[in-house]
């Protein structure tokens, strides 16, 4: 009899809960990505460190093929215009076979991932519009992606419409917080990093402008990618050396952009973006030269600008354009800190292999796409957007020249002769690139096809391969420690992208 009333009252609780959510609109969207590729994505295959005994290693362990999985969902509950909740899951990446992620015999890992999840709500009888929650941030950027931020982040943001012409976005988000766990008695300490920006804006006709500033601090203890790494190794640009201690408890930064929009010379577009970024000193650290001799003391200070550009013209068949960019390099001086312009999260997308144009999505991690901030290199290419010749089926063909802009007297502070390849603190991540010299360059050549097979079903075949142009002079002179054999990278991948 209990049991019966105990169902009883569930059942009614139901009932009720779903009598009192009539109201609310439910929305689901997502999108099923089923990919399978081969490639290398390495730009080195062997390391070799120049002592007796040793052998060469190959520094690219990683499968040649790959299948893989990832499943987006995403949940709206309007209440009405001005009221409404969003979570957002993330199911993946699985990569077909590997027990971490799901994709072992039997499938049953924890795999469920939060993107987002924030509401949508506006105060009452203005037309001020706020969201609250883990959101994707992505600051005001044309030509080439964002150079400095485009992630989800813990956030605060709030937009006003003047009017059709001008408009106003002011936002708090906190990257990181309470993640500093080094030392014992410190632990959560001064490790919170804060970001305030203020964006204009401002829609003419065929012309788009968006100013916009952004000021951070972050505590001498904040976390940037690991739970052990104070922020001073951050700002150090991966020298090898010492980390760097420091008295400040907090240090400020700071970013501002332009980025302009011309379409009214349609169909002509034209898009420039200008950023500018710095970070403040937080001290100095012991720069360690490649004989292992600690010569000059290097400031962790680090500021740099950016400017990057698009030309394109829309015809029948498709569409032709242009695009370039330029960003500061470091003098060669570790003592006035590092020239190259800073960034949180960045993600370029001129190109899809050492950037993040397409999918952005790849079923191995050595042929994920680069996010890109462009930081000490310059680079010029051409591209196709929607070729077409057959129904349902388009084509976007690049290519790209990357050159560095930092010289070449840098090499010998970068922690080993191959160091180029993946140059960020700690070796995590690829938010700068590879660290390119006025000697070295990359030749990137993108193809991507695209077949419409239904309306929410699409096959997308990309190619992309990356001609090797490092100077070995530079850096194998700089080491006699080791070396390394260079290569080119390649990729073929096919991805099925169901997307409702």
């Amino acid at each position: 009899m209990k049991k019966l009333m105990t169902l009883a009252l569930a059942a009614g609780m139901l009932l009720g809960a779903a009598t009192g959510a009539g109201a609310i609109d439910f929305k689901a969207k997502g999108q099923w990505l089923m990919g399978f590729s081969a490639g290398d994505g390495s730009l080195v295959s062997h390391t070799k460190a120049n002592k007796a005994g040793n052998h060469n290693k190959a520094a690219d362990t990683d499968d040649i093929f790959g299948a893989s999985q990832r499943v987006r969902l995403q949940l709206d509950a309007v209440a009405s215009e001005a009221l409404s909740g969003t979570v957002f899951f993330e199911i993946g990446d699985t990569h077909w076979g590997k027990n971490s992620n799901g994709g072992a015999l039997g499938a049953d890992q924890r795999i469920v991932e939060l993107k987002n999840a924030y509401i949508d709500w506006m105060v009452p009888n203005t037309d001020l519009k706020f969201r609250m929650g883990i959101q994707g941030i992505q600051l005001p950027n044309v030509a080439g992606g964002s150079a400095i931020l485009d992630d989800d982040v813990a956030a605060i943001t709030a937009s006003y419409q003047f009017n059709e012409n001008v408009a106003l976005t002011a936002m708090w988000a906190r990257p990181y917080n309470d993640n500093y766990d080094a030392r014992a008695d410190r632990t959560n300490y001064q490790d919170n990093m804060d970001l305030f920006a203020l964006m204009v804006p401002l829609t003419f006709d065929g012309v788009k402008v968006t100013p916009w500033a952004m000021y951070g601090m972050a505590g001498a203890n904040t976390n940037f990618l690991t739970s052990t790494s104070p922020y001073a190794r951050y700002i150090n640009n991966g020298f090898k050396g010492e980390d760097t201690t420091t008295g400040k408890a907090y240090g400020s930064m700071f970013w501002a952009g332009l980025p302009i929009s011309l379409t009214l010379w349609d169909p002509l577009n034209v898009e420039l973006d200008i950023n500018y970024g710095y970070v403040e000193s937080m001290g100095r650290y012991e720069a360690e030269r490649a004989d292992n001799t600690f010569a000059r003391m290097g400031d962790t200070k680090r500021e740099g600008w950016l400017v990057k550009a698009l030309v394109e013209y829309k015809m029948d068949w498709g569409t032709p354009g242009i695009f370039g960019w330029y960003a500061s390099g470091d003098d060669g001086n570790v003592k006035n800190g590092s020239e190259r312009m800073p960034s949180i999260s960045a993600c370029g997308n001129f190109m899809s292999f050492m950037g993040d144009g397409n999918y952005g999505w790849s079923t191995s991690d050595s042929l994920y796409d680069r996010n890109m901030s462009y930081a000490g290199t310059w680079g010029i290419g051409l591209r196709i957007h929607d070729l077409s010749f057959v129904e349902d089926l388009k084509h976007s063909f690049r290519v790209a020249y990357w050159g560095g802009t930092n010289s070449p007297a840098m090499a010998k502070y970068v922690n080993s002769s191959y160091g180029w390849q993946n140059f960020n603190p700690d070796g995590y991540g690829e938010k700068d690139g590879p660290y390119l010299t006025t000697n070295d360059g990359l030749l990137e050549f993108n193809l991507v096809n695209s077949y419409q097979i239904y309306e929410n079903l699409e096959a997308n075949l990309e190619l992309g391969y990356i001609v090797n142009l490092v100077d070995d002079d530079t850096w194998k002179r700089s080491y006699r420690n080791d070396s390394y054999k260079k290569q080119d990278a390649w990729k073929a991948q096919l991805i099925f992208a169901y997307s409702f």
